[in-house]
């Protein structure tokens, strides 16, 4: 008879799964909450390592590679990009502050509170103990190139055309051609 895993002591791959969990929640609060646009990208690019870090740990390493690479060195990238192709501010903007903050905080509490509430009550008792290659490389690419293509090239004709939509409004000698 084999003894059922302990839920009170965690293990140490837990415990650096929670503290990469705490960097990736404390950084996306930064990043929403800062006044400044590069800080909030430069937050983000924190963020995304934490994520990067978790699959990591969870011995997925394509996938935090991908992380790492798509995310960090594309997405992060088009953001710093299209603030500085649109000209806009890049210092401390009061623009960036919306009135509307305590409901904010009131709707983001409650959404986390839900999140949290499915998440522990479906996962109450579940235990599954890592494996090695557990994120190959071909199971991962066999899921997306079956299930994701689509949702992959929409999203990447979107991207493509919020970069060309940035350059066309940041260039002003466009405009006066008539």
């Amino acid at each position: 008879m084999t003894e059922a895993p302990s839920y009170l002591s965690p293990t140490g791959q837990e415990i650096v799964f929670l503290l990469l969990g705490a960097v990736a929640v404390g950084s996306a609060l930064l990043t929403v909450t800062t006044r400044q646009l590069v800080h909030a990208a430069l937050w983000l690019v924190v963020c995304f390592g934490a994520l990067a870090g978790c699959y990591l740990v969870l011995t997925a390493e394509f996938v935090a590679w991908v992380q790492v690479l798509i995310y960090v060195g594309a997405i992060v990238v088009l953001l710093l990009f299209g603030i500085m192709l649109t000209r806009a501010p890049i210092g401390r903007s009061a623009d960036l502050d919306s009135p509307n903050r305590p409901a904010a905080v009131i709707v983001a509490i409650a959404t986390a509170a839900v999140l949290v509430t499915v998440v522990v009550d479906g996962f109450r008792m579940a235990y599954v103990p890592l494996e090695p290659g557990g994120g190959s490389a071909g199971e991962l690419g066999a899921s997306i190139f079956r299930n994701w293509v689509l949702p992959f090239e929409v999203l990447s004709v979107l991207l493509l055309a919020a970069l060309i939509g940035a350059i066309v409004l940041s260039r002003t000698d466009i405009r006066g051609r008539d």
